[in-house]
């Protein structure tokens, strides 16, 4: 008889603490979510391959690994989301996180609705439009694979980027030759407005910048308007 695959969104839980990882897979599995749940980063990145998780959920204080070096590493090699959970609640804490490449931030104590609430927004702004099927864009020589989050040049190299960058990449070529504003950059993407979302922001587009062989001094496409946002310059089509 054939194993009907399990089509439910995977969500990997990576805490030290039993009644934290309890709680949030209780509450996941509720909400139609699959979870899987990890107390030490060893055994966490050996699942990672063998499967591809749509959200991470990570503590920052883990007894085997730096917590902040994990997301780093998991922004730039995996195509999850990534949301934060730490007791670390200083500003500077969670403008780190994100600059390093979290999606979000949660701090502990957190109520499991909320966790529930972050992580259907994150995954509804990471689907590409339903009227639109195509997860591959073309513009200035390259090639931008949504669904393998990997950036393909004309010469063919393959330069890949975070699901971080790829919402910011996204946003950019959904709307070409249009200034967005800082405000409707934080509308779009979620999070709190405020010097931690405006430095991230800065982050990322530094990265897609860089990948993209920008020069930092006059980029030609994503270009920043000073006091206003920014616009990207290129010519776009999808499919």
């Amino acid at each position: 008889m054939t194993k009907t695959p399990d089509t439910r969104s995977h969500v990997a839980i990576l805490d030290d603490e039993p009644e934290i990882r309890r709680m949030l897979s209780d509450a996941l599995e509720e909400a139609g979510f699959r979870t899987s749940s990890f107390s030490r980063a060893t055994e966490f990145e050996a699942s990672l391959k063998r499967t591809a998780p749509d959200v991470c959920l990570v503590d920052l204080g883990l007894p085997d690994r730096d917590g902040l070096a994990l997301v780093h590493r998991l922004a730039l090699e995996s195509g999850a989301a990534i949301i934060i959970i730490s007791g670390r609640a200083q500003v500077q804490d969670r403008v780190t996180g994100l600059e390093l490449g979290a999606d979000d931030y949660i701090i502990k104590p957190f109520d499991p609705a909320e966790v529930v609430a972050r992580i259907r927004a994150r995954l509804r702004k990471g689907r590409p439009d339903q009227d639109r099927a195509a997860t591959i864009a073309h513009f200035a020589g390259w090639t931008a694979s949504f669904d393998r989050y990997i950036l393909l040049s004309d010469k063919g190299d393959e330069v890949p980027f975070s699901h971080a960058e790829g919402e910011v990449l996204k946003l950019f070529l959904d709307s070409p030759k249009r200034l967005i504003s800082r405000a409707q950059m934080q509308e779009m993407l979620g999070g709190a407005a405020g010097e931690s979302f405006d430095r991230a922001m800065d982050v990322r587009i530094s990265r897609l910048r860089t990948k993209l062989g920008e020069d930092p001094k006059n980029p030609r496409l994503i270009k920043t308007i000073y006091g206003a946002g920014y616009i990207f310059l290129g010519d776009v089509s999808w499919g």
